[in-house]
């Protein structure tokens, strides 16, 4: 194989996670490859809201979503079926910016350090301490290391025998965005039977609509249209919504199986960040930070051992799903716990009226879903 095609690390997957990792390594020498199926910029089905607990962190990359037209977001707001609804200032804040948008930011960036190569990667062999890398365009990698961060679901994973995988999960997620007056500083959340919806202002002034339902509720009103107008204005909040905001996509976004079953942070050698190695549920609104927040926490530890004289591979792997488990499993079980209760309407409306009685709960519990500042 020629030498030109072989790299000190090779991330598969260009999101925030892939994007990120890449980055931060290319930065202090490494000769990285990047290997994404599509050319930026694209939309992808995602809340597009992001905590401020990553902002310092994406700073020092050299990012600022801000010069992109990030939309600044301090307050929170949720609804029942009924639109009985509760308020709270988010204790950390965020920002609304497309995936588009960030995405593209961060490829820039990255572009100008390390090679981005738009291929769809087929296959990975590992033999005597090297990744093989085949893509669907006949090319072939050669790596010592190979970071996975294809997302929630891929082909990848069928190809490493992922646990997850194998069974089916109940959930699919719907995005588009639409031309609405909304304030830019809210994030609500609209509970309807079998899902809830989020909405948020993005860098372009419009509001990104993105709701998870149960694909057993999609599948019985047949399509996205059928589905709003039958399920999705149960909710008067989303009712209103829907009745005056007009799209701007030909047709939503669409992902189905999304699975929030445990997963590994290393399969077969590979480190797994972003949702590749966890997901968190939607209405905790840490997706992209943590995606992000895994990144750096490979790259720290990657750097700090790779080249010390008695490196050993499965010490990186080791230090790796405990720091992983450590920084994010609470905030995801929390974040399951969350999910029942909100779905339930019984749990739902109890959950309600105390959050009215006693306001401070809100900002109590989403602060479990979410992390410290990261530097």
């Amino acid at each position: 194989m020629d030498s030109k095609n072989s790299y000190d690390l090779i991330v598969i997957g260009g999101g925030l996670a892939g994007l990120a990792c890449a980055l931060r390594l290319s930065k202090v020498g490494c000769r990285v490859l990047l290997l994404e199926k599509n050319p930026y910029p694209h939309h992808k089905v995602c809340g597009e809201y992001v905590s401020n607990e990553i902002l310092p962190y994406l700073n020092s990359l050299g990012i600022d979503p801000f010069e992109r037209g990030a939309v600044s977001i301090d307050r929170f707001e949720v609804s029942s079926i009924e639109g009985k609804t509760i308020r709270s200032k988010l204790p950390l804040g965020g920002f609304g910016i497309s995936r588009y948008a960030l995405d593209n930011l961060l490829y820039e960036k990255l572009s100008e350090r390390a090679k981005v190569h738009f291929e769809t990667v087929e296959d990975l062999n590992f033999l005597q301490n090297e990744f093989t890398v085949s893509t669907v365009e006949k090319n072939k990698y050669r790596s010592k290391f190979v970071v996975g961060a294809f997302g929630k679901r891929s082909l990848l994973d069928v190809t490493l025998k992922r646990k997850f995988i194998r069974q089916k999960s109940p959930w699919l997620g719907v995005k588009a965005h639409y031309e609405y007056e909304f304030p830019g500083d809210l994030v609500a959340l609209h509970n309807f039977r079998g899902g809830y919806c989020g909405l948020s202002q993005v860098e372009t002034g419009l509001i990104n609509a993105c709701y998870l339902a149960t694909y057993s509720s999609f599948r019985k009103a047949g399509s996205p249209k059928a589905f709003k107008e039958k399920v999705l204005i149960q909710n008067p909040h989303l009712r209103q919504f829907f009745s005056k905001a007009v799209s701007v996509f030909p047709k939503p976004l669409t992902i189905a199986q999304i699975s929030f079953e445990r997963k590994q942070a290393v399969e077969g050698h590979i480190y797994m960040i972003g949702d590749s190695a966890g997901l968190i549920h939607p209405l905790c609104g840490n997706g992209m930070a943590m995606a992000i927040h895994a990144a750096k926490l490979f790259c720290d530890l990657f750097l700090e051992s790779v080249d010390k004289p008695n490196f050993r591979r499965v010490d990186l792997e080791r230090n790796y799903r405990l720091k992983w488990e450590a920084t994010f499993s609470r905030r995801i079980q929390t974040g399951r716990m969350i999910q029942r209760l909100f779905l339930n309407p019984a749990t739902a409306n109890m959950g309600m009226k105390i959050a009215r009685i006693f306001p401070s709960v809100i900002p109590k519990i989403i602060s479990k879903t979410h992390g410290d500042v990261v530097i």
